[in-house]
């Protein structure tokens, strides 16, 4: 997924069904714990899990924008198709643009959970 020493990981939608397999994997990757919503700071990349009864998925992807770095990477993780929770890619298709991300992967993240590889527009200063 990318993930390497020294990022800092914002986790959002955490609950019970999330994949601590996965969880662990990617903080022993950044050798760090990952930070909440709290944090308040700049992150490198955002990991969003997401079930299909979460709410408008267009606003979490906004809301996952607010501290991510110009450029950065938010890996949108839903239930594999099939699976409760799970949300049909078309939605994730349509609603990235609107949130003014870009798709450009899609991949088995665990048994129970996909991941999709959002892309934030980098920023120019």
């Amino acid at each position: 997924m990318g993930f390497a020493p020294g990022m800092i990981v914002q986790e959002l939608g955490w609950d019970n069904d999330t994949d601590d397999g996965l969880r662990m994997a990617i903080e022993d990757a950044i050798d760090a714990d990952m930070v909440d919503g709290d944090y308040g700071n700049v992150v490198d990349a955002v990991l969003l899990w997401w079930r299909d009864e979460d709410g408008d998925l267009v606003d979490a992807l906004v809301d996952a924008l607010t501290d991510l770095t110009g450029g950065g990477i938010i890996w949108l993780l839903t239930p594999k198709v099939g699976r409760p929770g799970a949300i049909d890619p078309a939605d994730i298709a349509e609603g990235a643009p609107v949130a003014g991300l870009s798709q450009t992967t899609t991949a088995v993240a665990s048994s129970d959970w996909a991941a999709t590889r959002l892309v934030a527009p980098k920023t120019t200063h």
